[in-house]
């Protein structure tokens, strides 16, 4: 059963909007977001929040600074996601152009699973580092960091996942989510700490007479890493906040003008899209799982090399394997959904708040993408755990979780190390999104205890799936001007792309590829094509819909299409 609750527009703020300029229809949409005040809307980067007010970003600029005036190696140790290699592109790019001497590593998934754990120091000591830089990791890396500190490595962590009871032993630590940091914008992504670490770090060389005539060193302009941040904080799903809407919305202006770097150009163009028309669709949907790829399949180094090269013709060559690696990731997930689906098959999906999902077959660097998928089709919190090493039949289990609102994933991971010592070997994450590592016979036990504790703290409200709607949308806004003004603002996780509710009478439909539904549809005099993908059944004549209005883009012809969200038929 599917909810759509119709989002509360204050019609005295939507008023206000309009009287200050903005579209109505947009006003109205942002009122029912939140927005009192058109000013909320305006995205220059004057507007972003200080560097200064990000605890430590000062203490990390001073100990670069020091690190480039030595000529000290930096070595910046990258998570394998979209967030990670955009994190890891922006301080390799802005490092090197401040004069710095620095490198870059990316854990193995196999080898080293996640953060700068003690196997990644002892790699990265090999490489003679005198300080390790964590790019969207290392707030969970207490064992590591300790190690490093050992070995003489000095550790500064940039992070924005949730700390564990400790805080690692780091010599700096720039987090918002840390005790004590008053940063505004508590769901920055990773990327965007390390863009304000180098914010904070050239403000600090600057103070330093750095850029000086004299010196003959011209200051870098951070602006051109922008498309890199717009990249990684929507790749990563992170609530689009006012602040993180600023450097998504410069971020895209800047692709919009054709001001890319040569990787992102590249992504671009293997996926088929038109930079200039850039919309955060294309990032979330087809940029970032392009980039995600290499993490899962192969090596983010791949993905990271796409990123940082200045040469176009290379960019494009990485790009195109991105493509073929993201094209092989579907495959798998595909054959791997199955067996999901198989899986849930066998349970009583109304008496199971929690599912713990296994299969000896499945690929580590997938599970999340099938936990997506699953928690998406039966609005459940869902786990997925594949062998760490497919080769070895007592390897311990690798599990990625993704959750439904009302459910903190890492909160309820704590309980179960809490009821269950020694049940987890490792986990971390946040409210929508964990991972775990178990051993293979304990699994069981995971199961049973995740789907207990998700017991506990989902009721039955909470476990029925809803669409926050925008209600109706008005005849007159059923054009391509209304889809192309909507494509054009700014929407993403915890400030959502509008969602409209309708009745239409259904003309034709056809089946797409065996899982698609191709639709014709009515309403009043005038008709529409809509398509629902991966739809679960056959409507009937007359449908009540949800929908997002956008643009069908075939041969070059522009129409308007209905991405359709849920239908149901009206008996």
């Amino acid at each position: 059963m599917t909810r759509l609750i119709p989002r509360a527009a204050p019609p005295r703020r939507s008023w206000t909007l309009e009287q200050q300029g903005v579209h109505p229809l947009l006003a109205r949409l942002y009122a029912a977001r939140g927005i009192e005040q058109a000013a909320e809307l305006r995205y220059d980067l004057a507007a972003l929040l200080p560097p200064a007010t990000l605890t430590h970003a000062s203490d990390a600029a001073q100990l670069l600074a020091d690190a480039i005036e030595a000529e000290a190696r930096i070595l910046i140790v990258a998570d394998y996601d979209c967030d990670g290699a955009t994190a890891c592109a922006v301080g390799i790019r802005a490092l090197r152009a401040f004069g710095a001497s620095v490198d870059y590593l990316v854990p193995d998934r196999v080898v080293h699973g996640y953060g700068l754990s003690p196997s990644v120091v002892e790699h990265a000591a090999t490489m003679s580092p005198d300080l390790i830089v964590t790019v969207d990791n290392g707030i969970a890396s207490n064992e590591g960091v300790a190690l490093a500190n050992e070995l003489g490595i000095a550790v500064l962590v940039t992070d924005h996942h949730l700390p564990g009871d400790t805080l690692p032993q780091a010599a700096c630590i720039v987090n918002p989510n840390q005790p004590g940091c008053a940063f505004a914008s508590k769901c920055i992504a990773g990327v965007g700490v390390i863009f304000y670490v180098m914010l904070a770090l050239r403000a600090e060389l600057r103070a330093r007479g750095w850029f000086a005539a004299e010196n003959e060193r011209p200051e870098f302009n951070l602006a051109t890493l922008l498309d890199l941040v717009a990249l990684g904080t929507v790749a990563d799903v992170v609530k689009l906040d006012r602040n993180n809407r600023i450097l998504v919305s410069q971020g895209l202006k800047r692709m919009r003008e054709g001001k890319l770097t040569p990787g992102v150009a590249a992504l671009f163009r293997a996926a088929g899209r038109d930079p200039t028309k850039a919309a955060t669709f294309d990032l979330g949907f087809l940029l970032g799982p392009r980039l995600n790829a290499a993490g899962r399949l192969s090596d983010m180094a791949l993905g990271i090399e796409c990123l940082i090269t200045d040469d176009s013709a290379r960019a494009l060559n990485i790009a195109q394997q991105l493509d073929a690696l993201n094209k092989e990731r579907r495959e798998i997930e595909s054959g791997m959904q199955e067996r999901a689906q198989a899986l849930c098959d066998t349970l009583d999906v109304a008496d199971t708040a929690g599912i713990a999902l296994y299969d000896p077959g499945w690929h580590q660097g997938v599970v999340g993408i099938v936990a997506s998928r699953i928690k998406d089709r039966l609005h459940r919190p869902v786990f997925a755990f594949a062998p760490a090493d497919a080769d070895d039949p007592d390897s311990d289990l690798r599990g990625s979780g993704r959750s439904i609102p009302g459910f903190h994933l890492r909160d309820a991971l704590d309980l179960v190390a809490k009821r269950a010592p020694g049940l987890l070997i490792k986990f971390g994450g946040h409210a929508a999104a964990a991972g775990a590592s178990i051993r293979a016979a304990d699994f069981p036990r995971f199961r049973d205890l995740f789907a207990e504790i998700a017991g506990e703290l989902l009721d039955e409200d909470a476990l029925t799936r809803s669409l926050h709607t925008d209600g109706a949308l008005e005849s007159g806004y059923f054009s391509l001007e209304t889809a192309q003004l909507l494509e054009n603002e700014i929407w993403g996780q915890g400030f959502p792309a509008p969602l409209f509710e309708g009745r239409f009478i259904v003309e034709q439909q056809r089946v797409l590829k065996e899982k698609h539904l191709k639709l014709r549809l009515a309403a009043g005099q005038q008709r529409f094509d809509a398509i629902q993908f991966n739809f679960s059944g056959t409507p009937g004549r007359e449908i009540h819909a949800a929908y997002r209005l956008t643009i069908n883009d075939y041969n070059g012809v522009q129409s308007v299409q209905l991405m359709v969200e849920h239908l149901q038929t009206i008996e």
